[in-house]
């Protein structure tokens, strides 16, 4: 038999949680043809993959691509970590349906509460839809390395129907009515389903809630029982720690569940302010499968970092003085902290106490240098900056102008916002309703580089702390994902599945350290990471990454959710 690709004498671990074993992989038309050994065949391509792991493509069900994916069909940073399907359009955010005359209202949504360079995404996307249906046909025209998948976004559904009123007005009947058949329309089309925000976190520049946050509890659920198929993302977990306030909201969350029969999912964290918080909202995710209903939580596999740097984010950089050297370039910005009076009056001010606004989401905040830490490298632990200043007798503020002049302004601190507990975020990863996901790829790109969850999941919690068997972490970032996200020809290794595979060592697979380039249009700044250990990632039967390096291949499909 003759084969378009075939992936030999490698250690397949076949996303099914079962034990691995020797063997090649056969390709041909974009699916899995023959798995066991392969001898004798013609193959126009060959993978050798001795000594390393062959394991289905990875899914990642929480990015938010749906602009970069004009510019960047491969998906980075995700395709460097292994991912080879994701989910965007998340937490109500999507470019679509918007008539491009009103764009500026989707890019109000976005650009504060997801950290989408407005410049970027003007430069960048060339408008050719209106409607959602529309959007998913732009989307299947572009050229694409990985395969996406997308939902209707509450915010822009909001904005094209009510305009500016989206942002300060309950919907009328007429309003609902119109939202209601445009959902039904992007459903009908292919949409994965339909997300939404009510977090406080999302808020637009100037420090108004995004759209879907003014929509009343009554229009999410008209919408949500409107569907009549897809699945329900919402961004919107309570923060503080009014336990009722949380109960209230997830018990909403499971009656509809139950009564519109659609899956719910949403994120779940640990947060050092309220311990052990997250286990009440898994007693009801359990009581609503117990009642016919299905949600299921999104789970991190390390701390939710914001990075700190003075490539691109710090908590001094609204603060006089820090402000007018923020805005000036780099090479400017050493100078300044070069000059003794200077530093001294930069030091002065970050060492007062914060009195200024609010701080949002992944921005940089007001440090707690016990809580924030020197990333020297990926590996870790990484000591604190109040424990390193203690060390060499000085002020954290000193110390970290310091660090960065030794490196040439190329060093960053990590900053936990949530999951600070790793033994919890273990529990997390191990509860049998959370699936472990939540890159948030696309979005924050100057804030935080979660892209590489996958990998971290398989080097730290894996190799170095062995929580984990190869096998059940290659399921949990496979199967388990593709499965919950209803994706049912990949994330696993069978004859007949769509041929979307990764090839690493073990030994060595996991992030490298993030780096920060400008290569968004209108020269925008972002966070990208690569990973060591990856020698081949494939998707639909073609080599889209060999060594982590593109061969020029864009094999990557539109997922249509299709309806029967």
């Amino acid at each position: 038999m003759a084969f378009d690709l075939v992936v030999k004498n490698g250690m397949i671990v076949d996303g099914s949680g079962l034990p691995r074993y020797r063997g090649d992989v056969g390709v041909s038309d974009g699916r899995i043809v023959e798995i066991g050994r392969i001898n004798g065949a013609t193959a126009r391509e060959t993978i050798d993959a001795e000594g390393h792991v062959v394991a289905p493509g990875f899914v990642d069900g929480h990015t938010h691509m749906d602009a970069q994916i004009f510019w960047d069909p491969i998906g980075t940073s995700s395709c460097f970590q292994g991912v080879t399907s994701v989910v965007m359009g998340n937490c109500g955010f999507t470019l679509a349906p918007c008539r491009e005359s009103e764009a500026d209202l989707v890019f109000r949504n976005l650009e504060r509460a997801e950290d989408i360079s407005r410049a970027a995404m003007l430069a960048g996307i060339k408008w050719r839809w209106e409607t959602f249906p529309q959007f998913l046909d732009v989307l299947e025209s572009l050229p694409k390395g990985i395969n996406y998948a997308g939902y209707i976004g509450h915010c822009a559904l909001r904005t094209y129907v009510m305009g500016q009123r989206a942002f300060t007005d309950e919907a009328t009947e007429d309003d609902l009515a119109k939202m209601v058949h445009h959902t039904k329309e992007a459903i009908a089309a292919g949409a994965h389903g339909f997300s939404t925000t009510r977090s406080v976190n999302h808020q637009t520049s100037d420090d108004k809630p995004v759209a879907s946050r003014l929509a009343s509890w009554g229009e999410f659920e008209t919408l949500v029982k409107a569907m009549g198929a897809g699945m329900v993302e919402v961004a919107g977990e309570p923060r503080g720690a009014d336990s009722a306030k949380a109960r209230a909201y997830y018990d909403g969350l499971s009656k509809l569940a139950i009564e519109s029969g659609r899956p719910i999912t949403f994120g779940l964290f640990n947060r050092r302010t309220s311990p052990g918080a997250w286990r009440s909202t898994f007693d009801i995710i359990e009581r609503t499968a117990r009642q016919g209903g299905r949600m299921f939580a999104q789970v991190h596999s390390r701390a939710l970092n914001v990075l700190l740097s003075f490539e691109t984010q710090l908590p001094f950089d609204k603060w006089e003085v820090w402000r007018e050297m923020r805005a000036k370039p780099l090479a400017e910005q050493k100078k300044m902290l070069l000059d003794p009076e200077t530093r001294r009056r930069l030091v002065e001010i970050a060492s007062k106490p914060y009195e200024g606004p609010t701080v949002r989401g992944t921005e940089a905040r007001p440090p707690e240098w016990d809580w924030v830490y020197a990333m020297t490298d990926m590996k870790g632990p990484h000591k604190s900056m109040a424990e390193l200043a203690r060390q060499k007798n000085t002020h954290p503020v000193e110390l970290m102008i310091d660090m960065a002049l030794e490196r040439d302004m190329k060093f960053f601190m990590v900053q936990p916002i949530a999951n600070e507990n790793q033994t919890e975020a273990l529990e997390l990863m191990k509860h049998p309703r959370s699936v472990v996901t939540f890159s948030d790829s696309g979005a924050h790109v100057s804030q935080i580089m979660d892209s590489s969850l996958q990998t971290h999941l398989l080097s730290h919690w894996v190799r170095e702390k062995q929580a984990f068997t190869l096998e059940e972490a290659v399921k949990m970032i496979t199967c388990d994902t593709a499965t919950q996200f209803g994706f049912h020809d990949r994330g696993l290794l069978r004859e007949g599945m769509a041929a979307d595979m990764v090839v690493f060592d073990p030994d060595t697979v996991g992030p490298r350290m993030p780096e920060v380039v400008c290569d968004l249009p209108a020269g925008a700044k972002r966070l990208r990471q690569k990973a060591d250990g990856m020698n081949a990632t494939v998707v639909n039967g073609q080599v889209l990454l060999r060594d982590n390096e593109p061969t020029g291949n864009l094999p990557g499909k539109l997922l249509r959710k299709k309806r029967h």
